[in-house]
């Protein structure tokens, strides 16, 4: 009788959870699927990048991965050519499958398949050319003896690079599909094989770059190209990629839209792989390994509360293109209050930050000045503050004032850098602050964008 009544307690909370997801409107239902889908992906996914950090950092050393991540940084420039289209198809593939047009949406996705491919062919070369004419051991500030390596794994890094751009397409295709779990859980298994890789080559191998960049890159390329045959075999069959749906016309349209994200992500890319160059030139590669690790402790906040967030850009895309701005408004209100619980975990970790450190790395474990580690989890609250605003304005397709401002605040990220660095000789933490004191936009304006939008209506053309 005592098992029965439990398992009739367990079934009653269980029926509570089903009725509470299952409440409200359609797309909302859809949501709160994806968040809890999302939510164990990416709980999973970052355990696996902590285990991850201190096997890697025992294989090799922290030097030579602050190598590893100042090149993989650098070389990740190229997918900047890739955001303009598959930004692009995010919003437009969400659009033409809104209205039941099949064809309209097969027509973008191929089209964009056509030109990145092309784009990153193209890339693929000239940045073998270039890398043969660049000193990267001066240029990274290491010495040549003990680094042989360098060279060889820079071919590997860009190799797949180009290669991954290309492929995860079809993550783009899931995720403007309402369905951003699905997309997580792709890499899920690429990171489930890399730990397992990385964790045979520290039993088998001595430590070599060459080994990890084959682990790291050529693996979630592997899983990338499995994916695209089985959802556009299965799922994603009618919006399949062909030759014959190539159509140049759209590509100017997906890249009217895409052109803008083009820049909105070279300032974050310029914000995030310029740091790492900065880091490495100016103070040196364990230095990038420091910085590195305290971004990683910190962003695993804001990983979570993006996978809250995660389903919020192409539902606004829908609930805009449908004129229901009243939910969007629910919806941005909603996700306010949750960062007040982020934010006292934040406040949390930044307390217990070396405690965990020294659990985290083990026998790798080095001292990391406490300045860095507060700028990275003051950075991360702003971070998530500013991505409900941006995501909803990124939705709308409204990217005139963020475009306008991005351009801005990658000079002023830059100018402020170099002022921190050379000027006041402040420390790492510093490139940090400028991060957050050029990020204006979406702390400042994008909150008044919105509500000049939603809310008022506003008929002036400078908020679209």
């Amino acid at each position: 009788m005592w098992l029965i009544s439990i398992r009739r307690e367990f079934d009653l909370k269980i029926d509570w959870v089903k009725n509470l997801i299952q409440r409200g409107e359609k797309r909302s239902v859809v949501a709160k699927k994806n968040i809890i889908g999302s939510f164990l992906i990416k709980a999973m996914n970052m355990l696996i990048s902590f285990v991850l950090v201190p096997i890697t950092i025992n294989y090799i050393n922290p030097s030579q991965y602050g190598v590893w991540l100042t090149l993989t940084s650098m070389v990740a420039w190229v997918a900047l050519f890739d955001v303009g289209l598959t930004q692009g198809l995010r919003n437009k593939f969400a659009e033409a499958k809104a209205t039941g047009n099949k064809q309209l949406a097969r027509t973008f996705v191929s089209t964009t398949y056509y030109y990145v491919a092309i784009i990153f062919l193209v890339a693929g070369v000239l940045m073998f050319i270039g890398s043969k004419f660049i000193d990267w051991y001066s240029f990274i500030n290491i010495p040549k003896e003990g680094n042989e390596e360098i060279v060889g794994l820079i071919a590997i890094i860009i190799s797949y690079f180009c290669l991954q751009f290309i492929f995860q397409i079809v993550k783009t295709v899931i995720t403007s599909d309402q369905k951003p779990a699905l997309a997580s859980l792709i890499d899920l298994i690429g990171q489930v094989l890399v730990l397992v890789a990385v964790f045979l080559l520290t039993k088998f191998t001595q430590g070599s770059l060459i080994y990890l960049g084959l682990a790291m890159g050529c693996i979630p390329v592997l899983i990338l190209i499995i994916a695209n045959i089985y959802f556009f075999s299965h799922d994603y069959y009618d919006y399949r990629p062909s030759l014959a749906y190539v159509d140049k016309k759209h590509s100017k349209e997906l890249m009217s839209m895409g052109g803008k994200f083009f820049v909105l992500q070279l300032a974050a890319m310029i914000q995030y792989s310029t740091s790492l160059f900065l880091i490495a030139h100016f103070f040196n590669p364990e230095s990038v390994t420091s910085y590195n690790i305290a971004f990683r402790y910190f962003v695993a906040l804001q990983t979570i509360f993006m996978i809250f967030i995660s389903p919020l850009w192409s539902s606004t895309t829908e609930a805009y293109f449908m004129k229901e701005f009243d939910w969007i408004i629910r919806v941005i209100k909603k996700y306010l209050l949750l960062i007040i619980p982020f934010f006292i975990l934040g406040i949390l970790m930044l307390l217990f930050s070396d405690v965990f450190y020294k659990f985290w790395l083990g026998a790798s474990y080095f001292k990391i000045d406490f300045t860095i580690s507060f700028f990275c989890f003051l950075s991360v609250v702003i971070s998530m503050f500013s991505s409900v605003f941006v995501n909803v304005v990124n939705g709308m397709g409204t990217l005139k004032v963020q475009f306008i401002s991005s351009i801005i605040t990658s000079i002023l990220f830059l100018g402020l850098s170099f002022l921190f660095i050379k000027t006041f000789e402040f420390g790492v933490w510093s490139i940090i602050f400028a991060s957050i004191l050029s990020n204006v936009y979406g702390y400042f304006i994008a909150p008044i964008q919105v509500y000049k939008v939603l809310v008022e209506k506003s008929k002036n053309p400078i908020w679209y």
